[in-house]
């Protein structure tokens, strides 16, 4: 139960931060709350992976290695080719930035996929979520920045923007990658050999569909019942596609008897 204490801890640091912000308005209060703030749930989610489904190839070191730079680079690609390649935003250019974001996760896991070091479809997940939880973080803090220059160090907004992606973050960024570098790795596996093959490019363009109806329904101006139902129901598809490949490899991993 690591990841519940991890959980805990995280709240525990944010609340205090934030008391620590409204009762001292130092701006460090401030940017440890941001910063805890965008990290908690994210932890917690590559804790809980990492926890229940892992052998003995992936290290606490190469994963943490995978959301800090695998999300770092992730996020610098996708927001440097978004930069001059989007420059409004409408339905093509949501497929587009799709596109960009999903193909930008991948680039630390594939790496490590052309390694074959890590064989397992769990190892697979394992990366995934935690490159895609990486992006996740970082792309929170700089929406925080951006509400607290729009809002003056507006506290509420920021917590209000904290608690709605912390609560989404499993269902976004996280699913996406980690099902299709799932897919990758049990391909990989399952013919003995690196592979692009009908499979993996359908789990591919899959998230890229999920990606886009994210962006569809909470950028495009729609009735904000449909919008919400709308993210809803992408999040509920997404968070249970990722929690079938997490049962699959589970599953897998307890017949190969690794842990």
């Amino acid at each position: 139960m690591k990841w519940l204490w991890v959980l805990i801890g995280g709240i525990v640091a944010f609340v205090a931060a934030d008391v620590a912000w409204r009762s001292t308005d130092i701006s460090g209060f401030l940017s440890m709350t941001l910063f805890v703030g965008a990290m908690v749930v994210p932890i917690t989610m590559v804790t809980f992976f990492y926890e229940h489904i892992h052998d003995r190839d992936i290290s606490v070191g190469l994963l943490v290695f995978s959301f800090v730079f695998g999300g770092g680079i992730g996020l610098t690609a996708a927001y440097y080719l978004e930069y001059y390649t989007i420059s409004q935003i409408g339905v093509g250019q949501l497929v587009a930035v799709g596109f960009i974001e999903e193909t930008a996760k991948l680039i630390f896991p594939v790496f490590m996929y052309m390694n074959w070091r890590q064989h397992h479809e769990a190892d697979g997940l394992n990366f995934g979520v935690a490159a895609g939880m990486g992006f996740a973080t970082l792309e929170t803090i700089g929406y925080g920045l951006s509400v607290l220059a729009q809002t003056n160090s507006s506290i509420s907004s920021l917590e209000q923007l904290l608690i709605i992606r912390g609560l989404l973050s499993p269902a976004g960024h996280a699913a996406w990658t980690g099902i299709v570098c799932a897919i990758l790795w049990r391909e990989r596996e399952r013919l003995g050999k690196i592979t692009i093959n009908s499979a993996v490019i359908a789990a591919y363009l899959l998230v890229v569909f999920l990606h886009f109806s994210w962006d569809f329904f909470s950028t495009i101006n729609l009735p904000q019942a449909v919008a919400i139902i709308g993210l809803l129901a992408v999040a509920a598809l997404s968070f249970s596609l990722l929690m079938l490949k997490y049962r699959e490899a589970r599953r897998d991993l307890k017949k190969a008897a690794l842990f």
